[in-house]
């Protein structure tokens, strides 16, 4: 089917087809129709699968459909970090741009002046907000935002929200909202505590289930069984003078590794930048933005950024460590292959990280191919595996054709076309 198929307003089609949207992915094909006719929905859809268009475009419509009276906030989205409040509210902003409704993204780590705009725009009534939980409530604390207007509240990343803590302030955030209204809840994961949520928040609300736990097909997955003293030499072979891997994201453990591998590669006189919880918002998001438009080759980043950024024909996804949740594994992998496109994703284990990958390939049904470390970095550790899957010998190490691959493959949801303002995909 195509967007033209859903009915969406005259001005939501204009900005879909300004940015070059065409075919909806499988998430947007089940759930726009349902947030079209005002019911509320739990999705379970993993990161890449455009989730957030499946719940920008109806709203939009909606709100254009539904009218309110006077200036007044109709509609609040709940993201779990900064980066990921800016994405949205830029979607909103790029879908919108012809349909003349307003949004602000309120999240911490700005400066007083930004707390002021934030305010101002609160009070004087904004269609939409997108907010982080302890910035929003900073807020409420004042007694100047009024919800009593407000008819659909969307928590994004629900899963995300409820790992770092935020059950309490979201169950406070919402009983300061109507009881009557339109609740729609993502999340990439399902656990029972999500499902307990949904039923004290929602309406005999639709439910979504995609494939979740399992990378995208389109992504060529790899490892290595590394040294740590090997690694470096190893990502150098593996990105140095490699043109067709035209954008790098690398994840590391801790924010001083990532600091000490964005200076290792600045040494090898390579394009590099590092996001971390130690710089500014500001900071954050100009690197982000940076990377984003293709000014900086390779962006060395913590968990941070595994679910919040948005960037399209990322070549290749680095894990220069094994995460030690298997979640995270399928959303940093999520990075690359997004909508249909093809990537890579490469991990460095070493001996003390061998259990915690086995767990990562029995979450996601298979082995992933251990390919040999070139023969000038020496001898590599075992993979001694206690739970051999039947995939084969692809766990085994072995040779034969490269692993790197340019993205390929059309993506309907991006040709290239104007688009509006700030609108990110």
């Amino acid at each position: 089917m195509n967007f033209t198929d859903f009915d969406l307003h005259d001005a939501v089609m204009e900005g879909v087809e300004a940015i070059g949207y065409e075919k909806p992915t499988v998430v947007q094909e089940l759930a726009i129709p349902y947030i079209m006719a005002q019911k509320d929905v739990i999705a379970c859809a993993q990161t890449g699968t455009g989730k957030t268009a499946a719940y920008v475009l109806p709203l939009l419509h909606n709100l254009l459909t539904h009218p309110g009276g006077g200036k007044s906030i109709r509609a609040l989205i709940i993201a779990p970090t900064r980066e990921l409040a800016v994405q949205i509210d830029q979607q909103l902003e790029g879908f919108a741009y012809f349909a003349g409704l307003s949004s602000i993204a309120i999240y911490g780590g700005g400066t007083g002046a930004d707390f002021e705009t934030e305010k101002r725009a609160v009070k004087e009534g904004a269609d939409v907000i997108v907010a982080t939980p302890g910035r929003l409530l900073s807020h409420l604390s004042l007694g100047y935002v009024k919800f009593d207007k407000l008819s659909c509240l969307i928590l994004d990343e629900a899963d995300r929200m409820l790992d770092m803590g935020f059950l309490p302030d979201i169950q406070r955030i919402i009983s300061f909202l109507p009881e009557e209204r339109q609740t729609l809840m993502f999340s990439a994961t399902m656990p029972e505590e999500i499902r307990r949520l949904a039923r004290k928040v929602m309406q005999a609300p639709e439910e979504i289930s995609l494939a979740v736990s399992k990378p995208a097909e389109n992504v060529l997955q790899a490892a290595y069984m590394v040294h740590d003293s090997q690694k470096t030499k190893l990502l150098k072979s593996l990105i140095q003078n490699k043109k067709e891997l035209a954008s790098i994201l690398i994840f590391s453990a801790t924010k001083s590794s990532v600091k000490d591998l964005e200076n290792e590669l600045k040494r090898m006189k390579m394009d590099v930048r590092a996001i971390h919880s130690d710089l500014d918002q500001s900071v954050r998001k100009e690197v982000l933005n940076d990377f984003k438009n293709r000014h900086v080759r390779i962006l060395v980043a913590t968990d941070i950024v595994s679910r919040g950024i948005d960037v399209d024909n990322i070549s290749l996804v680095l894990n220069y460590n094994v995460p030690q949740d298997a979640e995270d594994y399928v959303h940093r992998v999520g990075r690359t292959a997004r909508a249909e496109k093809t990537g890579v994703a490469i991990t460095f284990i070493n001996q003390k990280e061998v259990r915690n990958f086995q767990k990562i390939e029995k979450l996601i049904g298979s082995e992933v191919r251990k390919l040999p470390l070139p023969e000038e970095l020496g001898e590599a550790p075992a993979y001694e595996a206690s739970h051999r899957s039947s995939a084969g010998g692809r766990g085994k190490p072995g040779g034969g054709k490269s692993f790197h691959k340019k993205p390929g493959g059309s993506n309907p949801n991006h040709n290239r076309k104007p688009r509006p303002p700030k609108a990110q995909d």
